[in-house]
């Protein structure tokens, strides 16, 4: 990212904070109310310098065209869907809410991917914690032992270690606190394969 002052990263954040509340872009006035500027011509000041840093676009002679700029992927990275929450416990009903995230890209490699938000400790002992994203490859076989979510009795979301057991899945936590869920084959669709898992401190 190019280097700001405070200033212009109070307009940034302002211009960001309007669209979030109101879903459309600010004014220039609007603008200036929300930083205390009394002046349109320091704020336009602000935008042309902003864009000539390849922040912000806006277009010519149009109202309300003011659009922050996102901040390109590192390189090495990639962007892939981030489609809501996993149990690592108890089943839970699979939410999604559709996001990105940015992974490296030696961790995808060409496999088609998508993440998901970890919630419970079942998989505590296989270092995946609650709170941590998982990274996983797209796929509806596995094999035995690998981490996977899976789709159990239709509507259920669950992460945990896969064993064919006869006509029975076994989807086992790493956890000796948590039970194992054994259910028909029938009853288990596999959703992705764990590859990867992403922390924050």
């Amino acid at each position: 990212m190019p280097p700001v002052t405070k200033r212009q990263k109070e307009v940034l954040d302002a211009i960001s904070d309007f669209v979030d509340r109101h879903g459309y872009a600010p004014s220039l006035e609007e603008i200036g109310a929300s930083l205390r500027l009394s002046s349109v011509s320091t704020v336009h000041k602000h935008l042309t310098n902003l864009q000539r840093k390849g922040l912000l676009s806006r277009e010519w002679n149009r109202g309300r065209s003011v659009t922050v700029t996102p901040p390109p992927a590192p390189a090495g990275a990639v962007e892939i869907p981030l489609l809501g929450t996993v149990a690592a416990g108890a089943p839970i009903e699979a939410v999604t809410n559709p996001d990105t995230i940015t992974v490296p890209a030696e961790m995808i490699g060409r496999k088609r991917a998508f993440a998901l938000r970890v919630k419970g400790d079942s998989m505590i002992d296989e270092q995946i914690r609650d709170g941590d994203t998982v990274i996983l490859e797209a796929r509806d076989t596995a094999r035995g032992g690998e981490t996977v979510v899976a789709l159990v009795r239709g509507q259920d979301a669950t992460l945990k270690k896969y064993y064919r057991e006869g006509a029975k899945i076994r989807l086992q936590p790493a956890n000796p606190s948590v039970k194992p869920i054994l259910v028909p084959e029938t009853q288990v669709r596999i959703q992705g394969v764990v590859i990867g898992v992403v922390r924050r401190y």
